[in-house]
């Protein structure tokens, strides 16, 4: 009786804890892509505005 106990605690948390897993890696890999996308995104908006601020220290007259 002991180890149908145990065995069937344990089939019944393996498949939460798995589902469970994928999920938080799923998330995971969700919110890493999207930091690093704000990252390089941030990053080509400050070469533009720093190439438009020289276009336009380079040309005064506009």
């Amino acid at each position: 009786m002991p180890t149908d106990f145990w065995g069937n605690a344990i089939f019944s948390v393996v498949p939460t804890i798995a589902l469970g897993l994928v999920f938080w890696f799923i998330m995971r890999a969700i919110i890493r892509g999207d930091r690093v996308e704000r990252a390089e995104y941030a990053r080509m908006e400050a070469e533009e505005r720093a190439r438009r601020a020289a276009a336009k220290d380079a040309n005064p007259a506009g």
